[in-house]
């Protein structure tokens, strides 16, 4: 993508990076207007309209960062909120409504792959009008793969958090769960020093090369 200006990156990668963040929160409030929780629902926050769930800092600050630095893009949005107490089987459901948003993100990615074997199947690779395009659907399997495995990292308050605090006994989910106050914090220090690009780098390179196999993008 380096013969295409920032302004022209930026509008390949935005529709991707809005979808990827916006239907996995979606995600998350569905499941949990299903599981008996209807705050999101009241909020307004079942709704694919990417205003109601963009954060300033992690929508747009931070993607644009990283999209003017050259690394790989992600970001996230508001946490769609869900109270427990309605919830009918808190501790399941919770882990239940905390997969949703991955699982949403891996149905994007295959969306996303199949509409880019469909446009070499049927187009020509090579030409200006189409690459682009390609761009897009390529931007699409990465930031889906990245916020897929990214949330699944067992930090609070990540939604890989939520799933192995449901699965812990009662005594070391509730003591696991106070490091959420210090969540951001630490996500926030693990990128600044590269960690967490060493985390995530081979798991998300290993699985686009998977997604690459499999359907010949």
């Amino acid at each position: 993508m380096d013969e295409y200006s920032l302004v022209q990156k930026i509008i390949i990668w935005a529709v991707p990076v809005v979808f990827a963040i916006t239907v996995h929160e979606v995600a998350h409030g569905w499941v949990a207007s299903k599981l008996g929780d209807q705050t999101a629902k009241m909020l307004g926050r079942l709704t694919l309209n990417p205003i109601k769930h963009m954060d300033p800092i992690g929508t747009v600050v931070v993607p644009m960062i990283l999209l003017f630095i050259g690394s790989f893009i992600f970001g996230w949005a508001k946490p769609v909120p869900v109270d427990w107490r309605n919830l009918k089987n808190p501790k399941r459901d919770m882990a239940l409504v905390a997969i949703a948003g991955p699982l949403a993100n891996f149905l994007m990615i295959i969306l996303w792959a199949v509409l880019e074997k469909t446009i070499l199947l049927t187009g020509d690779p090579s030409s200006e009008s189409l690459r682009p395009f390609l761009f897009m659907c390529y931007a699409g399997i990465l930031i889906n793969t990245a916020l897929m495995i990214l949330n699944l990292l067992p930090v609070p308050p990540l939604d890989g958090s939520r799933i192995l605090s449901a699965i812990l006994p009662p005594k070391w989910s509730y003591n696991y769960n106070q490091i959420e106050r210090f969540g951001l914090v630490i996500l926030m220090i693990l990128l600044a020093t590269g960690i967490l690009g060493k985390i995530l780098g081979p798991l998300i390179f290993g699985f686009l090369s998977l997604v690459g196999r499999i359907f010949g993008v």
